[in-house]
Parts: structure tokens; C-alpha cells; sequence
């Protein structure tokens, strides 16, 4: 009979202090003995409470590659329609700083169709990179991308595997890494390594923004993350640097697309996007009304910057999801940010708190933007809005 990973062994005298224990409910005691319902986590918090050694957790055979054996620093260059997304290059500019820190090469991997400058990933610091050009990838396909980030990851065992978290990263990367039976943590905003066990420390906000959670994988391979777009800058190429790269051919015998792109519509709404703007306005509930986002549009536009908003304006409808910055919307790093009628929730600031100078209109001097902001406003926002249009037209 196999082994189930939780077992209640003859020890168990119905005493009950695993039904206490256990955060989920799951446990019952059923004729005087413990029983564990469908649904445990192996959290171990049963096994901690039982004070006769009567609960045990089976670990799993380890099936992934080895810490000892994988070596190596990957990053994901995504493409779209030719051009090399700025977040791989984000990715590069620390994947390089792990690498020299672990001592091992770093790799970019580009599937896609007739990419262009494909130099310029070792510009921006790869050693190698791994170019697979075939029509089928020219849309990213998502199930032959999986297909063939596995095969490589397999062939070559890198310890670390990076990608952004964008719609792409998010949507096939956690396919490959169940494929390979290894850990992902998603949505990182902080990379490091700890060098005396060779491990990966993976930052992310968890329960809501309120606490950074830092996450290891200590026994499989590869580690696998994914980093928002903007978290990291973008370093300055180097023309100079050498670097290989490797074609690789792609056999897609046995591989079959489940989907089929019909067509890609752009987000008209959004003239700029916010992720590459290096200036963004953004409003917040402070605006009042969706017809108030008009006032911020034109200083956007004499700025010839982005329009943002906090997810507050993007719940109550005044303005599309594509706009959001914050946890649970865009990540962004410009040069200048000005928030109008932005309270500051913990939540947004995890979005933009990176730019370079944040400026902040509020007519509430307690609000928590002023504690990031590099200069701050306190005034109404449509008083102070419009004399900024007009000097800056004047000006």
C-alpha cells in the first residue's frame, strides 16, 4: 500500500490537540483516533501539538535537478513582433550582479522570430545567448515556449531562471516550472543571493503590501522567479562585450498548440504606456469624478507624459485597468511622477515609490504620499493642476 504523505500511526490516544492546532480545520477525531481530512497542506502544525509522536509527514522524493549539479544564471528575453522587451534587460542588469556574485555565466534565452539585435543582449551583459527563430514563436506561443524553455532548462541545468512578470511571464512561466517539479515565486521585487549556501533570496510583498516575505528554494533546481517590469533599471549597454550567440533549431513533432492567436488589438486608451513613460501623472479617488481625469490628461499631454491612476479611480470605473499603478497594476520607474489626489496606500507606493523624483498634490497634509514624495504640494488639486498647465505652456 502506498504511503500517504500524512500519517496518524497507533501512538494516537484521541487526545485533540492536533484539532486545535490545525489552521484549516481538517483534523477530526473519529473513534478515539485522529483523522486527517482531504485538503492538508503538511503545514506541520499537528505534528508540533501531538505530544505521543503519533502524526508524520513523508517528504518527497526530490525529482528536480540537484543543487550540487545545476550552474548558471538564465534570464527570459521576451520579444514582441522583433524587438527585445525592456524588461529582459532589466532582468540582465541584475542577472549580471547574481552571476559575478555566484561566479557562473549568465545566459539570455530568446525565442522569437527574426529578432532584432540580438547583440545587444550581450551588450547589456549575457555571456551567452540561446536564439531559437521559428514562425511558430512569432506570436509567443505559449505552449511551444513551454516545450522549449524545458527541453533547454533540462539539457543544460541552470540553478536560476528569471523572467518578468509581465502577461506573458506570468501566464507559461509557472507552466514550465510545475513541468520541472521546482519552486516559482511570483511578482518579485528584490533579487539576492545567499552565497554561503548558494541560494537564491526572493523578495515579494505578501498579505497585501503589508509585509515583504523573503522566499528560498533550497532543494530543487532550477530557482525560478519572476520580477515586475521596472523593478530593476536598466544598466547602460556595453558595445564592447563579447558574448556567443547560439541558434537553436526547434522540433515541434509532438508539440501541439492548444490555442491559436486570432488577432492583437492595442489599448487605444493609452496614447503612452506607463510602463516605458519617463513622465506619469496619475490620479486617485482624490479627482472625484471620471470627468475630472480630463484635467490630468492635459497636463499629461503638455508634459507629453503617461496617465496613471491608483487602483481607488480604476475600481469606481473612471478610467481603464491599463492605467493602474501599484501591486496589483503596473510597476513603474520614470524620471518624473506626480500624483494628484493620491492618498498614498501601501499598495501604490509598491508601484511607483522607485521613480526618480515624485511629486505629490494632496490637500491633506497627513497623507502617506508625502512620505515618499521628493516634493510635495499641499493644496486643492484643481486650483493647483491648472496653474501648472498654464506656466508650463507659458514657460
Amino acid at each position: 500500500m502506498t504511503e500517504t504523505p500524512i500519517n496518524v500511526n497507533d501512538e494516537c490516544v484521541g487526545c485533540g490537540n492536533c484539532t486545535t492546532a490545525c489552521p484549516f480545520g481538517l483534523i477530526e477525531i473519529v473513534k478515539g483516533k485522529a483523522v486527517i481530512k482531504e485538503g492538508c497542506t503538511l503545514c506541520g502544525a499537528c505534528v508540533e501539538a501531538c505530544g505521543y509522536y503519533a502524526i508524520t509527514i513523508v517528504k518527497p522524493q526530490k525529482t528536480a535537478a540537484t543543487p550540487d549539479k545545476a550552474r548558471g544564471v538564465w534570464v527570459f528575453a521576451e520579444q514582441r513582433r522583433g524587438s527585445i522587451k525592456n524588461v529582459a534587460f532589466e532582468l540582465l542588469s541584475r542577472g549580471r550582479e547574481l552571476a559575478d556574485t555566484l561566479g557562473t555565466e549568465l545566459t539570455a534565452v530568446c525565442p522569437g522570430y527574426e529578432v532584432k539585435d540580438l547583440q545587444s543582449l550581450i551588450a547589456h551583459g549575457a555571456d551567452k545567448v540561446y536564439c531559437v527563430d521559428s514562425p511558430d514563436f512569432a506570436d509567443n506561443q505559449e505552449d511551444y515556449l513551454t516545450h522549449e524553455l524545458v527541453k533547454l532548462i533540462r539539457e543544460h541545468q541552470p540553478e536560476i531562471v528569471l523572467a518578468g512578470a509581465t502577461a506573458l511571464g506570468r501566464s507559461f512561466f509557472p507552466r514550465v516550472a510545475a513541468i520541472l517539479n521546482t519552486g516559482l515565486t511570483a511578482d518579485c521585487t528584490g533579487l539576492d543571493i545567499d552565497t554561503e549556501k548558494r541560494l537564491l533570496r526572493q523578495t515579494r510583498p505578501t498579505f497585501g503590501g503589508n509585509i515583504m516575505a523573503t522566499i528560498i528554494c533550497p532543494d530543487k533546481r532550477p530557482q525560478m522567479a519572476t520580477v515586475r517590469p521596472r523593478v530593476f533599471k536598466k544598466g547602460a549597454p556595453d558595445p564592447a562585450r563579447k558574448g556567443q550567440i547560439i541558434r537553436v533549431e526547434f522540433n515541434k513533432e509532438g508539440v501541439k498548440a492548444k490555442t491559436k492567436l486570432l488577432s492583437f488589438i492595442e489599448d487605444a486608451t493609452e496614447a503612452v504606456k506607463i510602463e516605458e513613460a519617463d513622465i506619469i501623472v496619475s490620479g486617485g479617488r482624490g479627482l472625484g469624478k471620471p470627468e475630472n481625469f480630463k484635467l490630468l490628461q492635459e497636463l499629461a499631454d503638455t508634459l507629453h507624459a503617461a496617465l496613471g491612476s491608483s487602483r481607488a479611480a480604476v475600481d469606481e470605473g473612471w478610467i481603464p485597468y491599463s492605467h493602474q499603478v501599484g501591486q496589483t497594476g503596473k510597476t513603474v520607474c520614470p524620471r518624473l511622477y506626480i500624483a494628484c489626489g493620491i492618498s498614498g496606500a501601501i499598495q501604490h507606493l509598491a508601484g511607483m515609490q522607485t521613480s526618480d523624483i515624485i511629486v505629490a498634490i494632496n490637500d491633506n497634509p497627513d497623507a502617506p504620499i508625502f512620505q515618499v514624495a521628493h516634493y510635495g504640494i499641499v493644496g486643492d488639486l484643481f486650483q493647483v493642476v491648472p496653474l501648472l498647465i498654464k506656466k508650463l505652456k507659458i514657460g
